[in-house]
């Protein structure tokens, strides 16, 4: 199978084969790696001023740096991030790069959340006064949020050349979702369901992010129907194992390497936590060999190295040992 075939198997949660899939929410390291700057830190002020054969080879630049990404570290997709300053079109026109560049061979995602996500802290007072004194006023303009965002997914169905969209709201602290499961029923579960249903009737593949402690709200999150739940976040004390075990018949799960080891961890301790994520999500298929949030700025990128070393060596549903998987 192509990358993507493997990809798209996994989140329809058919029986696997090969290498369980790999996939990353963002690589922020392509300064250390290819000596080239993230397409986020791409501010392009001066776009609009540009020659067209100049913002063409722009757009080919960005999309080829997906490729290289993904193609250098044996990634079955990509979440494509548009540089600031850009248009839709200027995406439409990038992704058709990818396309011409790198054929099928990835799953091709954007983001498309139009759900209330975990405010900041800056704004986190506004927005707990308004839903307790409007919440009228704030359902409706969640309702005209989806309304807006299935209509910009309708325009990128036309494109022809992506796959999907991951919902990137996050909802959760460490230790509990910002809001009560009645309270999150009540201002988001309604609105995934349909965020998540129309983009399921585009023809798309929805992939539903968030950090934190999901597991008081896990079966309102599968209510919504997303092909997969990312990031399965260790650091939330959330146990893969768990996840799996309670829902991983209805959705695929992407994610669990946890970040903070990779980050901090020694040697053995890194090693020994991909060895685990790999042994609890990989039996039965529907699991995504993925870091428990990114490959972020500031990780050491030859502890990235190391966590794919093991996944090529021991990621493999062949040599798959059942009788190794830690309780």
């Amino acid at each position: 199978m192509t990358p993507r075939e493997s990809f798209i198997a996994a989140l329809e949660r058919r029986p696997p084969a090969g290498r369980v899939p790999h996939f990353e929410l963002e690589f922020f390291l392509t300064m250390e790696a290819f000596g080239r700057l993230h397409p986020s830190q791409r501010q392009f002020w001066q776009w609009d001023q540009m020659s067209e054969r100049e913002r063409t080879l722009h757009r080919q630049d960005v999309a080829d740096l997906h490729v290289t990404v993904a193609r250098c570290y044996e990634q079955s997709g990509m979440l494509y991030h548009s540089p600031g300053k850009w248009k839709q079109e200027d995406t439409r026109l990038s992704i058709e790069h990818v396309r011409e560049i790198s054929g099928m061979d990835y799953l091709i995602t954007l983001h498309g959340d139009a759900t209330y996500s975990l405010p900041s802290g800056r704004n986190m007072m506004d927005f707990i006064t308004k839903l307790a004194d409007e919440p009228d006023e704030m359902k409706s303009e969640a309702q005209r949020r989806v309304d807006s965002t299935l209509a910009r997914g309708a325009q990128i169905k036309s494109w022809g050349t992506v796959d999907g969209f991951c919902l990137c709201s996050d909802y959760c602290f460490n230790d509990n979702p910002f809001l009560s499961p009645a309270m999150f029923d009540e201002f988001v579960t309604p609105y995934l369901i349909q965020l998540v249903a129309g983009y399921r009737e585009m023809g798309f593949y929805v992939i539903k992010h968030t950090d934190g402690n999901i597991m008081p709200i896990l079966d309102a999150l599968v209510a919504s129907k997303p092909h997969a739940l990312h990031s399965i976040d260790p650091q939330g004390g959330v146990d893969l194992g768990e996840v799996k075990r309670l829902v991983g018949d209805e959705v695929c799960l992407i994610g669990n390497v946890n970040c903070a080891l990779l980050q901090t961890g020694s040697d053995e301790e890194a090693a020994a936590d991909v060895r685990r994520a790999l042994a609890q999500g990989m039996p039965g298929g529907g699991y995504v060999f993925s870091t428990s949030n990114c490959v972020y700025t500031g990780m050491d990128l030859s502890r990235y190295d190391r966590m794919l070393d093991i996944w090529r060596k021991e990621g493999n549903y062949e040599s798959l040992s059942l009788g190794s998987i830690p309780k």
